[in-house]
């Protein structure tokens, strides 16, 4: 579906209490933090910003963030886990104003990590770049998820399959749905107006999953790492505009 300017407008407002949650999280994560306490910094942003969760509730979902960390991949739920040096975490976060939506996730380091953990998330951060290039009137749905398998396979890593990008509006989750692989030059065409929440999840092993016994939480089948990317982008007639950035 497409948008008007006045509705993107309202998007880009929600967009930006996302992104306030983004600096204010990724600011007080640090080692000896719990999770539970990333969980409330974010709750105060929306509270401060008269901003509604879109992930509380959610299916029952507790909390207004996930947070997971190393072999997590996505849907992580905030608690007493600390945050050790060396971890690495994702943190994903959405607002609604006035009825509409936006998300966005980040994936950081938590204080002397490995090298090979920070190229880990370096290159999932360069597969969304490459996506977000791809946003522009007359290219085809697939080309998005086309550079981010690109980018990510280039490096010797993999895509998850089973969870993906998505339309975004008045729900969070929206037809059609945005796979982050597969070929080029197929599916709809991208019209200004339509907007999407693009997310690369790349693992450093193999690309299976498996979800843990609170039915929430996503973590690799092999235990390696992952890291997680994502804004909500509009595309315009001027090209692609994040509307997830302060």
């Amino acid at each position: 579906m497409r948008r008007s300017r006045d509705e993107i407008a309202k998007m880009r407002r929600a967009g930006r209490v996302v992104a306030e949650m983004h600096d204010k999280t990724r600011a007080a994560a640090r080692p000896g933090v719990t999770t539970a306490e990333l969980d409330r910094v974010a709750r105060d942003v929306l509270d401060r910003r008269g901003a509604r969760s879109n992930f509380l509730g959610y299916h029952g979902f507790p909390a207004v963030i996930c947070t997971s960390p190393n072999d997590m991949i996505v849907h992580g739920i905030p608690g007493p886990y600390r945050l050790a040096d060396g971890d690495i975490i994702s943190i994903d976060c959405g607002a609604i104003i006035e009825g509409w939506h936006a998300d966005a996730a980040y994936t950081m380091p938590i204080g002397d990590v490995d090298p090979e953990a920070v190229k880990l998330i370096e290159v999932t951060e360069e597969s969304l770049r490459a996506a977000i290039a791809q946003m522009v009137d007359g290219n085809r749905l697939s080309d998005i998820g086309h550079a981010v398998q690109s980018v990510a396979e280039a490096a010797g890593y993999s895509v998850v399959r089973e969870y993906v990008g998505h339309a975004i509006g008045l729900a969070m989750h929206e037809e059609p749905q945005v796979p982050n692989y597969g070929p080029p030059g197929r599916g709809p065409k991208l019209r200004p107006g339509m907007v999407f929440a693009v997310e690369p999840m790349v693992n450093m092993g193999r690309p299976g999953t498996r979800t843990l016994e609170d039915g929430w939480s996503v973590v690799t089948a092999d235990g390696t790492l992952s890291a997680h990317a994502e804004h909500t982008i509009a595309i315009t007639d001027h090209g692609p505009e994040v509307l997830t950035v302060p």
